[in-house]
């Protein structure tokens, strides 16, 4: 199959989750109005935790006190996102893409599959099986979740996206309980690997999986249409 839509790749560093959720509303619109082409937004976050939908009347997956969150400086954001309650910061590797799944890929559940597909062959670029776990999202290797995936779609646009722990410290996941799922623990992939990784490789990894699975041409984003300028 020819190449022939492009995936426009944002490396955006670290961004405030509330300027990064502003920015996947402006690009939405741009991407509904045909003014951009498919985007991968790659950044990582301050310490925030996020509400899912599932979340949204019921905080109970929300262990820690509003001020021990203070204390160890974690935000909390109610989000737009499907999912449940996760926990986004400094060396977790996000990835917001910005997708028009017409006319081939409009299926939520199969989006959601292609996701977990993508991000089981980043782990594998760093010597690491993933695997999905039946009944439950995302990307797991043994009873450990490895990212976490909540998702938004709109007139078939997507947003949110991906969680992928590459040297995350995981003692914040401890706050909540993540994703609502009690019998289950989180990992990464320094973790598995038992060596520093490189964020710059993993975004790599990332770029190639998600143009190969989408099969999309990625390209480096001009940064004109829409950007955290002034925000």
């Amino acid at each position: 199959m020819a190449l022939d839509r492009e995936l426009e790749v944002r490396r955006l560093g670290v961004v405030p989750y509330a300027e990064a959720v502003e920015l996947q509303k402006d690009l939405v619109e741009a991407r509904k109005a045909g003014r951009i082409p498919d985007q991968l937004l790659l950044l990582q976050h301050p310490p925030v935790i996020t509400l899912g939908v599932k979340a949204r009347h019921d905080r109970s997956h929300v262990l820690a006190s509003a001020e021990l969150l203070q204390s160890q400086g974690v935000q909390l954001f109610e989000t737009g996102r499907g999912g449940d309650v996760t926990y986004h910061g400094p060396g977790q590797l996000v990835g917001y893409p910005i997708l028009d799944l017409r006319p081939d890929r409009c299926d939520v559940h199969k989006y959601v599959r292609d996701l977990e597909e993508a991000l089981i062959h980043v782990a594998a670029a760093f010597g690491l099986v993933a695997t999905r776990v039946p009944g439950l999202t995302g990307v797991w290797v043994g009873h450990e979740k490895l990212a976490a995936i909540g998702v938004r779609i709109s007139r078939w646009i997507t947003s949110h996206g991906f969680a992928l722990n590459v040297g995350t410290d995981l003692s914040h996941f401890k706050l909540i309980v993540p994703c609502g799922i009690a019998d289950r623990g989180v990992t990464s992939l320094e973790v598995l690997a038992g060596r520093q990784i490189d964020m710059h490789d993993v975004e790599e990894a990332c770029i190639a999986s998600m143009a190969a699975t989408f099969v999309r041409r990625p390209v480096p984003s001009p940064g004109s249409s829409v950007s955290l300028a002034g925000r």
